[in-house]
């Protein structure tokens, strides 16, 4: 066995990923899913613009792209009604999560986030040595008082929370959100993750003010722009902040497809009114066939709903698995309680017929256990 010269670190980690990823599960079956439903993708697809921009940027691919992302930030600082420096674009929210860890948390370090919320922080927190305080859900929502007070308690200088939330769906008002950042302790920062917060109600985001050091706010292209494949994301956040991801930051990192592809989208309102439209149909559609077999949908903000199959995550995960079997890709929370739910994506028609077809006997198979 090679005894290679990693750090002790590297070492003691598991060589894993957050997300076992359907082409893995197809490749595996020997088939491809009927229905991929299962990832917070967007199956309606990025807007016509940004496909024809990302064609013509392709015929100048082999430059290297422009490592300051500038014409995007432009782009979307004045949307936001900031500066471009309050702006740093990443290969989506993930990689700016990294970054931001990379900056903050060494060696046992502690850092504050929920049972159960989204995994790929933990991965990077665990990548960097942190310790992580997790603070169960209350009434499966993130409990951002809590929160507040461990990271309080513990001296923690980073808290991550996401508003909505994956994987319940669930969401807090504005003037909730806006109180956390108020709390948040000196000398920590408030990683405030809003990818999915085109979907929400009104008044679920707070106003951004970029004058407040301890808090940024990653948004994504991956999710109500469709453009998961492209990894584009983008954080928020005072200026000092935000050039600091400068010092560690992939400079070319967001390819020039992605970039044309990401700035056309932003430009589309009209596409981007269209999805919310198609998945807040798919929302609906979804709780309808739920309720139709006895199970229980959970209101939600995002695109996806989250299902509670009435037992446990042992029960959920057999439902899981006969979908799996039938050719419909949804996934699950991880921690318990909210594991006994399933998590559906918003589909096209064709995919929830699918779903809707496959659910019955999905169902009575676990029940067979």
């Amino acid at each position: 066995m090679n005894d290679y010269p990693f750090t002790s670190l590297t070492k003691s980690l598991p060589s894993t990923v957050p997300f076992v990823g359907p082409e893995a599960q197809e490749r595996q079956m020997g088939k491809p899913f009927q229905a991929r439903i299962g990832a917070n993708e967007s199956v309606f697809g990025p807007s016509p613009q940004a496909i024809e921009a990302m064609r013509l940027a392709a015929m100048d691919v082999w430059r290297y792209c422009d490592p300051e992302n500038h014409d995007l930030k432009e782009e979307l600082a004045t949307i936001h009604g900031v500066k471009p420096e309050n702006i740093v674009v990443g290969e989506g929210i993930d990689a700016l999560l990294g970054n931001l860890v990379r900056m903050i948390v060494s060696n046992d370090t502690p850092v504050v986030t929920s049972l159960g919320a989204y995994p790929t922080f933990n991965y990077h927190v665990a990548g960097f040595g942190g310790r992580l305080e997790l603070v169960p859900y209350k009434n499966d929502r993130e409990d951002p008082e809590t929160l507040i007070e461990r990271a309080k308690a513990t001296s923690a200088p980073l808290i991550y929370f996401a508003n909505p939330d994956n994987p319940m769906g669930s969401w807090h008002d504005a003037n909730s959100v806006q109180a956390m950042i108020d709390a948040v302790p000196e000398g920590a920062i408030l990683c405030l993750d809003e990818a999915y917060i085109e979907f929400a109600p009104e008044l679920t985001a707070p106003p951004i003010d970029v004058s407040n050091p301890r808090v940024i706010r990653f948004r994504t292209f991956s999710k109500a722009y469709g453009m998961a494949g492209a990894r584009v994301g983008y954080g928020i956040a005072e200026a000092g902040l935000a050039l600091a991801f400068n010092k560690v930051r992939n400079h070319f990192g967001v390819n020039s497809i992605a970039q044309a592809g990401a700035l056309a989208s932003i430009r589309d309102r009209g596409w981007l009114l269209n999805v919310r439209q198609l998945v807040d149909k798919a929302r609906n559609e979804i709780a309808h066939i739920a309720r139709a077999n006895n199970i229980k949908p959970l209101v939600s903000a995002a695109n996806f709903v989250a299902i509670d199959c009435g037992r446990d995550g042992v029960f959920a995960r057999r439902v899981l698995n006969e979908l799996v079997t039938r050719g419909v890709f949804v996934r699950m929370p991880f921690a318990a309680p909210q594991d006994r739910c399933i998590r559906v994506s918003a589909g096209r028609p064709e995919d929830l017929a699918a779903f809707e077809a496959a659910l019955p006997e999905a169902i009575k198979a676990a029940e067979l256990f």
